[in-house]
């Protein structure tokens, strides 16, 4: 998924877009039909902090800065973990690896995702499938990242 379609998705919900200055380290912000990103992030940051900025629309609700709070760390993740399937699906992964993608940078750069993003998004998986998981003929194991495909007879 490329940046220009998430900022579609976010026209076609009627969510403003602005690109702005934040203080501190503050990459993105999303209230109500507002997501405001941090114009200083380059073009692959914005990507990963807009796919994260619109789960927070479509999963959290009220104001969740204050991450002391469980309920606030639940719902901040449940936003990150929307914006790990949005832009690296199982398939993507497979894909890639065909491709010829052979470690984390690379595969990164292929995806058009921060290398941060990218080792989140597997210790994601591999929280939620285990060591590996089945997508039609092929097996991902996300530590150390393979693919492999199945050989039926």
């Amino acid at each position: 998924m490329t940046f220009e379609q998430l900022v579609q998705i976010a026209e076609d919900e009627q969510i403003e877009f602005i690109e702005m200055t934040f203080p501190a380290d503050l990459k993105g912000l999303c209230k109500h039909n507002k997501i405001g990103i941090n114009y200083e992030l380059s073009s692959v940051e914005k990507k990963c902090v807009l796919a994260e900025e619109l789960g927070h629309y479509y999963t959290t609700i009220g104001d969740i800065i204050d991450m002391k709070s469980v309920c606030n760390r639940k719902q901040e993740l449940k936003a990150r973990k929307y914006a790990y399937d949005k832009l690296v699906p199982l398939e993507l992964l497979i894909k890639a690896s065909y491709e010829g993608c052979t470690n984390l940078c690379e595969l990164a750069e292929y995806l058009d995702v921060t290398e941060e993003f990218l080792k989140d998004t597997l210790q994601h998986y591999q929280n939620k499938y285990g060591l590996y998981a089945e997508v039609e003929d092929y097996a991902i194991y996300f530590s150390p990242l393979t693919v492999c495909k199945y050989n039926y007879k």
